[in-house]
């Protein structure tokens, strides 16, 4: 690169939301560049591949009840489900909670499973219904309280509220309070109910990679960490690029450097715990919720859900903690969620994801501005809410912002 650049509009990140941006901007016609400061497009979103097993940075899925899950080619990431629903373990023994309709022979473990009587149950039911069903508008227009104080409200019970929606809840929001607010809850209640959870063949990493080859070839420059940021400028190690637009699109603590003045920090942090059985013990793609008052949050074998994540038909497991953890402390309560020995785990790797995901506490602020003027604008789940949809969702806003002022005359189709 010369050390005076020239492109039309400049995003710097290649996570979902930058990458969201910059599609829809070249789809219009505008002159595009990414820089990324990593070596692989999608940000959070990162796979390794460690003894030939796919091995997530963290449990991640892809959920495609998402509206913007629209935007991708689905069929095309070769996706492995997981069915609906979770086990709870209580008093030694393990309960199925699925959806009777996706796993029919799961109804009476369904019924008798230690999560509050039929009232209670019916009151979970009728609050799923609630959620997927209601118009989005109205959901956004109810009482706004905690995740928690919603559930109660619902009539969900204790035992379900402790047993089973705490610790599912957990996994997804990344806090265990249900401090959240009850309208994300009330979003992502309906994406659970109405899409599918599934994993792509190649991890989880796909999902951006296929959004980056959808960008003409040079487009992204990796490694390119970016220094600074100002109105038709930004700095790099390599030099400065001169632009009509800048997009930020970066996780929120380095969004929150380059623009003085943004609000955005990622508080919620997760540790994952990857191991490897001989076989799966389960017959479904369940996830195992943790017990209250233990450690472990959630244990699933993913590659029930997604074969290619084993190399060799052994069952690769992933075991999230939201406090870091060492594998020794929690070796024994995997072991417990599965019914297995602990001697036959085999420990593959430990992460700890910090900054994993922004906090959703009410008041929600759904679309935040993501035009800063002067020809600044920034996006990412820290304007929006803190999942893949956030993300991809700030990302479209943020291309259609950028064709207004670039584009103001021409309709902009491609920023759908």
């Amino acid at each position: 690169m010369s050390s005076a650049a020239r492109a039309e509009v400049v995003v710097v990140g290649a996570g979902l939301a930058g990458l969201s941006a910059a599609t829809r901007l070249q789809a219009a016609g505008c002159d595009v560049q990414v820089l990324e400061a990593g070596r692989h497009v999608g940000g959070r979103l990162r796979t390794d591949r460690i003894d030939g097993f796919v091995v997530d940075r963290g449990f991640q899925v892809l959920n495609t009840g998402y509206p913007r899950a629209a935007d991708l080619d689905v069929p095309a990431l070769d996706l492995g489900w997981f069915a609906r629903g979770a086990v709870v373990r209580h008093g030694g023994r393990a309960h199925r909670v699925a959806d009777p309709r996706q796993l029919p022979g799961t109804a009476l473990d369904a019924l008798r499973a230690p999560i509050g009587g039929p009232l209670q149950k019916a009151a979970l039911a009728a609050f799923s219904v609630r959620a997927a069903y209601l118009p989005v508008a109205r959901l956004l227009r109810s009482p706004e309280r905690t995740a928690e104080e919603a559930l109660r409200h619902a009539g969900v019970g204790e035992a379900a509220l402790e047993r089973f929606l705490r610790p599912f809840l957990a996994g997804v929001l990344l806090e265990d309070e249900l401090a959240t607010s009850s309208r994300y809850l009330d979003l992502l209640w309906r994406s659970f109910v109405r899409g599918a959870i599934g994993l792509p063949a190649g991890g989880m990493q796909a999902v951006g990679e296929q959004l980056g080859a959808r960008l003409e070839p040079g487009r992204v420059h990796l490694r390119t960490a970016v220094q600074a940021v100002a109105a038709g400028s930004v700095v790099t190690e390599a030099g400065r690029w001169r632009a009509d637009a800048v997009v930020v699109a970066t996780d929120p603590g380095t969004a929150a450097t380059l623009l003085p003045g943004i609000d955005a920090a990622a508080p919620r942090q997760v540790t994952t715990h990857h191991h490897v059985l001989p076989v799966s013990p389960w017959a479904q793609p369940l996830i195992v919720l943790g017990e209250p008052g233990g450690r472990l949050t959630n244990s699933v074998v993913v590659s029930d859900a997604q074969r290619h994540y084993s190399p060799d038909g052994r069952a690769l497991v992933a075991s999230s903690t939201l406090a870091p953890t060492r594998e020794e402390d929690v070796r024994e309560d995997i072991a417990h969620a599965h019914g297995v020995s602990p001697s036959d785990l085999e420990h593959l790797a430990t992460v700890t994801v910090t900054g994993a995901q922004p906090a959703a506490l009410p008041p929600l602020e759904l679309r935040r501005p993501v035009d800063l003027g002067d020809g600044v604008y920034v996006c990412g789940d820290h304007r929006d809410t803190p999942s893949i949809q956030g993300a991809m969702a700030s990302g479209a806003r943020t291309a259609r912002s950028v064709l207004r002022a670039l584009r103001p005359t021409a309709r902009h189709t491609g920023a759908a």
